[in-house]
């Protein structure tokens, strides 16, 4: 894709307008027309596949995304953030069933509906068909499926995971919305406006991480924007007890 003007044709009317981005090696910018997706995903994937990074609204606040399986893409994602190497980056999919194929069940499918679709990031124990250029550190891999059907109807379209991280340079304030990680857009190869995620501050705060990787116990890594509900699901209502 060739960053500057450009109009995307669109098979669709899903996409309710694509803003030409004027300034050189910029990104393109779609905003989405929310409850009609089609021709927005289309876009995405294509950009995907081809290893690109873009950023996309979650139900939290807003991510930068590259295919998981493409070791390429996950360094471009790195690079782009200026994040450190050493720190993991959690996958996006689509549905509860695809969660098995990339992290090892140690809790029942029930809790894990109790739990997702939402602002919650499980963290398990990785299997052997997840890229080992991911995270390679560590044998836990944090797995998200947001409560947004935009970025869930990309994951099934490409039918693999995305790497999926914050839309903001590391270190710096989460986004709420696409003109608060400006600095970015040039390294972007499509950024999909959803307007502005949430009302408050409170609303950056992102997922909640639990590890769920030991059979019977939990472990808060960020309380994130959920921590009272998940807690309240792990504990009440199936008998998990907090690992220290």
């Amino acid at each position: 894709m060739v960053h500057g003007y450009v109009t995307f044709k669109l098979l669709s009317t899903s996409v309710s307008s694509v803003r030409q981005v004027a300034a050189k090696n910029m990104a393109n910018i779609v905003k989405l027309n929310h409850g009609d997706y089609h021709g927005a995903v289309a876009i995405a994937a294509e950009s995907l596949k081809k290893g690109n990074v873009i950023a996309l609204p979650t139900d939290t606040i807003y991510g930068v995304a590259a295919l998981a399986q493409s070791t390429e893409a996950v360094k471009s994602l790195y690079n782009i953030k200026g994040r450190n190497g050493s720190k993991p980056i959690a996958i996006c999919v689509s549905e509860l069933q695809d969660i098995q194929k990339w992290g090892k069940m140690t809790v029942p499918t029930n809790l894990l509906q109790d739990l997702l679709p939402g602002p919650v990031t499980t963290v398990l124990e990785r299997t052997a068909a997840l890229n080992p250029g991911l995270n390679p550190n560590t044998k836990l891999v944090g797995i998200r499926i947001p409560n947004y059907d935009f970025i869930r109807k990309v994951c099934a379209m490409i039918n693999e995971p995305l790497a999926l991280t914050s839309a903001n340079v590391s270190a710096s304030k989460s986004t709420l919305c696409i003109e608060e990680f400006q600095e970015l857009w040039p390294h972007l190869d499509v950024i999909f406006d959803g307007g502005t995620i949430g009302e408050t501050e409170e609303s950056r705060a992102g997922s909640t991480v639990v590890d769920l990787s030991h059979a019977g116990f939990y472990k808060i890594i960020r309380p994130g924007s959920a921590y009272k509900s998940t807690v309240g699901v792990l504990e009440t209502k199936y008998g998990l007890k907090e690992r220290r």
